[in-house]
């Protein structure tokens, strides 16, 4: 559970643009096939879930790290 709570942004990123990146294929993707990412669905839908990881996670909190003294 606290994996969940730690990378919901993350998850809810993947999950948003992958359903984003699916129906960006099935009504308005590429119909010649000419286009490498979306002339393909499992291509569009990955790319559109690293694309929604990369957004969410710009919300993402930073951690506090503790620098080490020497």
């Amino acid at each position: 559970m606290n994996f969940i709570k730690k990378y919901i942004l993350t998850i809810s990123g993947v999950l948003i643009g992958s359903v984003a990146g699916y129906f960006y294929w099935k009504f308005v993707g590429c119909t010649s096939g000419t286009c490498y990412i979306q002339s393909n669905p499992v291509r569009m839908t990955l790319y559109g879930a690293l694309t929604g990881d990369l957004i969410l996670n710009i919300f993402q909190p930073k951690t506090n790290q503790k620098k080490h003294e020497n």
